[in-house]
């Protein structure tokens, strides 16, 4: 086991580790797995000089993508709990990267939206995403690059389609 991976605690699981009898859907779950490992991307971070951690970087990039949301949303878009969101939140709010506001359709609630600075920050966020991919792509043909976004683009968006169906339906019987 390598020095970032004795780190972590496991090493990147091959996809050769998940029994799938579909090759595509091993491969997609080790990318999932590798990817959206907050260790991972914890260690990324601290090598590359960032200073926010990567629960701030989620929730900053969804922030950009999605506009202002409330904390719940927020929570359920990173996949964790209230008073996490609020921890994340409070220490976004100390660097003057979002701000707190009464939701106008509920003035009950909260909107949480980035601050000039919050976007400025979101947007290089994603140009650390941008640096990554381009280092996976190093030796790629410019040919190869475009075939694979386009089947990838393909990919995610007959997948939109299927979520919405399965959702409604649940899955199909297995073939016989």
């Amino acid at each position: 086991m390598n020095e970032e991976s004795a780190a972590e605690g496991r090493r990147p699981s091959p996809a050769g580790n998940f029994p799938y009898r579909s090759q595509l859907l091993a491969d997609l779950s080790a990318l999932i797995m590798l990817w959206n490992s907050p260790a991972l991307q914890g260690q990324i971070l601290a090598k590359s000089g960032e200073s926010l951690d990567q629960p701030s970087h989620q929730a900053l990039r969804h922030l950009l993508a999605w506009g202002s949301m409330r904390p719940t949303a927020l929570a359920d878009a990173l996949g964790t709990g209230a008073s996490h969101v609020s921890k994340i939140v409070r220490r976004l709010e100390e660097d003057g990267l979002v701000q707190r506001s009464t939701d106008p359709s509920d003035r009950r609630a909260s909107l949480i939206t980035l601050t000039e600075s919050g976007e400025v920050a979101a947007r290089g966020i994603y140009a650390l995403g941008d640096r990554m991919i381009a280092e996976v792509l190093e030796g790629w043909s410019a040919a190869d690059i475009r075939r694979y976004t386009d089947l990838t683009d393909r990919f995610v968006e007959d997948a939109i389609r299927a979520a919405a169906r399965m959702r409604e339906r649940g899955l199909r019987p297995p073939p016989s």
